[in-house]
């Protein structure tokens, strides 16, 4: 079954040997979004069903990488008539696109496990690049495998991806703002033997 993402993760390595690849626990993981509502609150929702992997070798950010899948479709704001607006055509249009993508194209150190990762967003059947601020949380392992966990952040412009529908209101302003925060928060297991 097809998905989408919007995710931000991690890392390969220079030496393919070193790195782990780590598959994404939905479970312990999180995709989700808020907008800028009647320019007086934000509200906000998430993406139910992803999956993906990333590579991530501590201390070589250059060879970190990620790549996800997130089904549109499973998005949820708590409100089914929001939702099923969100599925139509004016934003997601999921029955012509129902798959969301990232894949990252390089990572950059900032600062310690602070980085900012580059990847190509497809959503609404387009692909944009994006820059989101990635962090890595930490590394684990236990009697199961590896564990890693990461968190990025970012804005995107939902016009960017032919998402324009809104509404002019009464008092002045709009809707909807164009800026779309997101924040994936991401657990990844890497499976002993």
């Amino acid at each position: 079954m097809k998905k989408l993402l919007v995710v931000a993760v991690l890392c390969a390595s220079a030496a393919p040997l070193s790195a782990e690849t780590f598959q994404i626990d939905p479970v312990h993981s999180a995709i989700t979004f808020k907008v800028r509502h009647m320019m007086v609150s934000n509200v906000g929702g998430r993406f139910g069903k992803f999956s993906g992997s990333f590579d991530y070798e501590k201390g070589k950010p250059k060879t970190w990488k990620t790549e996800a899948t997130i089904d549109p479709a499973s998005l949820n704001t708590d409100n089914e008539q929001r939702d099923g607006h969100l599925k139509s055509p004016d934003f997601f249009d999921v029955a012509k696109c129902p798959v969301m993508s990232f894949k990252s194209t390089k990572v950059v150190a900032v600062k310690g496990d602070m980085a900012k990762l580059y990847g190509d967003l497809t959503m609404h059947c387009i692909t944009k690049p994006v820059i989101l601020d990635l962090e890595i949380v930490g590394t684990t392992s236990d009697a199961k495998g590896s564990h890693a966990g990461a968190t990025a952040t970012g804005t995107i412009h939902r016009k960017d991806f032919d998402m324009v529908w809104n509404k002019t209101l009464d008092a002045g302003g709009v809707a909807l703002s164009d800026d779309v925060q997101i924040t994936i928060e991401v657990e990844g297991g890497n499976k002993k033997g």
